[in-house]
């Protein structure tokens, strides 16, 4: 009978110590927790390099177990108390899986010329960015930017937000957010800044927003900087019809990137 690994075993230490992002920037891994998020990164060849998995973790999900071996990905069994160490969540659901980066330069995003494009900048919140990047998946956006000082987006928090969106599309991340704005405009995209002081109303750009668009989000509680919002071609509010004095930034995103989803899939009249 195969042993079980446990909290003190040196792969489960190692792999705990990518709670901290000092060690997730080192290694250039990431931890991905639960089934779908396991799932969908063992979709994309060489990302998972190992899954943990408890006795009953294993059993529940041998579909996932069984994908690993064919990848040829280790499959660990660990004891429920290596898994809690390797999990965040109260509840862990039996399986955790070291992760290789998937992020690429944002020179190679553009050339594979996208047409839809979000960048955060400056988000720190990990929930918010992970909706953002699960939002951005469901609405066909081709990329996601996270810029400046924006919040890991390897932090456990923000992967299971993304719901497994993180392992889709292309990610990529920039230190001058000026500079990332600079390139999109560069590769042919219209910058678009969501703000809700714009001078431009979301629901009056109509055909406008099928053109290859790179939407802006700045931080849940500065907005976007000034010299982000001067350097975008437009800047564009979303309407409030009610009584609320703002949207949530997620919210407004997905307002934002579903606008350019319509009006690139809207039929072709006859």
């Amino acid at each position: 009978m195969t042993s079980l690994f446990t909290p003190r075993t040196p792969r489960v230490v190692a792999a705990g110590k990518l709670h901290r992002r000092r060690d997730r920037d080192r290694s250039g891994q990431f931890l991905a927790e639960g089934p779908q998020a396991v799932r969908e990164a063992l979709r994309r060849p060489g990302t998972v390099l190992e899954l943990f998995g408890t006795a009953d973790g294993l059993r529940r999900h041998a579909d996932l177990a069984a994908a690993a071996a064919a990848a040829a990905v280790p499959v660990s069994p660990v004891t429920d108390e290596a898994l809690a160490g390797l999990a965040e969540t109260v509840r862990p659901q039996g399986v955790v899986a070291v992760c290789a980066r998937v992020d690429a330069p944002l020179a190679d995003v553009l050339a594979a010329r996208p047409a839809l494009v979000a960048v955060l900048v400056d988000v720190r919140d990990p929930g918010n960015a992970g909706t953002i990047l699960r939002t951005a998946d469901a609405a066909g956006a081709d990329a996601v930017v996270f810029a400046g000082a924006a919040v890991d987006p390897y932090n456990g928090k923000c992967v299971r937000a993304s719901a497994g969106s993180l392992f889709h599309g292309a990610l990529a991340r920039a230190a001058d957010p000026a500079a990332a704005v600079a390139d999109l405009r560069a590769a042919g995209l219209v910058i678009r800044a969501a703000t809700g002081r714009g001078d431009t109303d979301l629901h009056r750009l109509g055909g406008a927003l099928a053109r290859p668009t790179a939407w802006v989000f700045g931080s849940e509680a500065h907005g976007l900087p000034a010299d982000l919002l001067a350097a975008a071609d437009e800047r564009v509010r979303v309407p409030l019809y009610g009584a609320a004095e703002s949207l949530n930034l997620a919210a407004a995103a997905a307002v934002c990137l579903y606008a350019s989803a319509a009006a690139r899939h809207a039929p072709v009249p006859r």
